[in-house]
């Protein structure tokens, strides 16, 4: 079952200039591929990189999501070469408020363009400019934002940061995304791609901590990422029974007219353990 729009797990980047790897891309088994068209592709070649994606996108499979993540100096040349009915939206990097502005007018042309529906196209802002977390609250506000993203490297060498291993430098910055995006009503945000690739434990312990600190998904820049990603950002059966369970116990005690139960191991439940524990249900539902 192909994730929604708001819940995928997975998003594996893909180079937009290489057309044997955007081929294999639908069967890697991530919910999301962004076809890059920015930071993998070489400048000179950009021009050939949007036609190649372009053509691919025309007879995309389905079955996975097809994202493009545009450059932040050329979206109007991006949106214009890729837009269409298999695309589902764009990653705006270096995402501000006058940039997102721009993304959605843009948007908004190519869908009448293509005859799509209003707001069918929509966008994942990916944060990773002082000036972008600052306004954390504005760009997750914006039109057509469904999602943030985090890009931790461009961010640290902004703010001259130098991360130790568990990057616990960045865990405020972290913190910021995750509010704005959920004050704004978003799907929790998507957290930063790991660039040791050879180390799946780390990736596995990494993963973890974002989704302790409140992301529900990843970028991730090699294929092999992905199955981790996948298996972290999705619940377990025992978390997703323990979830039943704490639901089952709060209606039972409301219909006998109390507002808090207790599990079988002496755990107090009210409405917001209660909350968490259909947000469990909710991602179990999707990743089903």
């Amino acid at each position: 079952m192909t994730a929604s729009v708001t819940a995928a797990r997975s998003y594996l980047y893909v180079p937009g200039d290489q057309p044997d790897k955007l081929a294999r891309a639908a069967s890697r088994g991530a919910d999301a591929c962004i076809l890059d068209l920015e930071d993998a592709v070489a400048a000179a070649n950009k021009p050939a990189a949007r036609d190649t994606v372009a053509t691919f996108l025309a007879d995309a499979p389905t079955g996975c999501q097809w994202w493009v993540r545009v450059n932040a100096d050329t979206p109007d040349v991006d949106i214009t070469a890729v837009a269409g009915a298999h695309l589902t939206g764009v990653v705006v990097p270096k995402a501000d408020v006058d940039l997102l502005a721009r993304v959605d007018r843009l948007l908004g042309d190519a869908e009448r363009a293509h005859r799509l529906p209003a707001g069918a196209l929509v966008v994942f802002a990916l944060l990773e400019t002082a000036g972008g977390v600052w306004r954390a609250d504005a760009v997750a506000a914006a039109g057509r934002v469904v999602r943030l993203g985090l890009g931790e490297a461009d961010l640290a060498a902004e703010l001259r940061l130098q991360p130790g291993p568990d990057k616990a430098e960045l865990w405020p910055l972290r913190s910021r995304v995750v509010l704005a995006a959920a004050a704004a009503g978003l799907a929790p945000p998507v957290g930063p791609t790991e660039t040791t690739l050879r180390d799946p434990d780390r990736l596995e312990q990494t993963s973890r901590l974002l989704l302790r600190q409140g992301f529900r998904g990843r970028t991730a820049i090699h294929p092999a990422q992905v199955p981790v990603v996948n298996r972290v950002f999705a619940p377990t059966d025992e978390e997703v029974a323990a979830a039943r369970d704490v639901v089952d116990r709060l209606a039972d005690a409301e219909r006998h007219g109390s507002g808090v139960a207790v599990t079988g191991d002496g755990r107090f439940i009210d409405a917001a353990v209660a909350r968490s524990a259909r947000e469990i249900l909710d991602r179990a539902a999707v990743d089903g």
